[in-house]
Order: C-alpha cells, then sequence, then structure tokens
C-alpha cells in the first residue's frame, strides 16, 4: 500500500508537480477496474471531480463512498484491505493533503 503512495510521488517529484488529476466515479464496483472480470457496480454514478492535488483528490472520493447510501458493499472492500492506509501514506510522504474543499460546478 505504501509503495502505490511512494511509486505516485516519484512521479509527481519528476513532473515537478504539473499534473492535474481527474477521477470519474460512474459504475463502482467493489473490483479494481484492472480485473478481468470484476463484479457488476452496485452503486449509483456519483460524478467527475478533479484536483490539482493527488491525496485531497481522492480522500473527496472515499468520502463521497462513505456518504453514498448505496456504498456499503464499497466501503466494506475497502476496510478489509486497509484502503485508507496509502492515502494517510501519502500524505505523510508530502504527495498531498487530506484536506479539501469540494466545490460543486453543476447548475
Amino acid at each position: 500500500m505504501e509503495s502505490m503512495a511512494e511509486a505516485g510521488k516519484s512521479v509527481v517529484d519528476y513532473l515537478n508537480g504539473n499534473i492535474l488529476y481527474i477521477n470519474v466515479m460512474n459504475r463502482l464496483s467493489v473490483d479494481c477496474d484492472c480485473d478481468g472480470n470484476p463484479a457488476e457496480p452496485d452503486m449509483h454514478d456519483i460524478g467527475i471531480l478533479a484536483s490539482f492535488d493527488p491525496v485531497a483528490l481522492d480522500q473527496a472520493c472515499i468520502d463521497l463512498v462513505y456518504s453514498a447510501e448505496d456504498g456499503d458493499s464499497l466501503i466494506q472492500r475497502i476496510e478489509s484491505r486497509n484502503g485508507l492506509h496509502t492515502l494517510e501514506h501519502a500524505e505523510e510522504i508530502g504527495l498531498g493533503s487530506r484536506t479539501y474543499e469540494l466545490v460543486s460546478i453543476d447548475e
């Protein structure tokens, strides 16, 4: 889990932070999208989020999953795999901050 944060930080350091991160929160499944046979999504689509801070962005996504009425299966998967540890470590090594302000651009 820590290696994922450290690998991400090495890319950010190499590019001097000139990166915009975009997360598309649709077809949310308990399985990684790298899985060749993932479980069918059982959550509604949440939306698209963007940030210059990858840690803040992922924390916002996690918080939206936790606040979703239909997020129980994904929350259970995150917690059973200690999924928040990557974000904790990413913040510790200076990749970003878990603090954010969520700004909606919906009309």
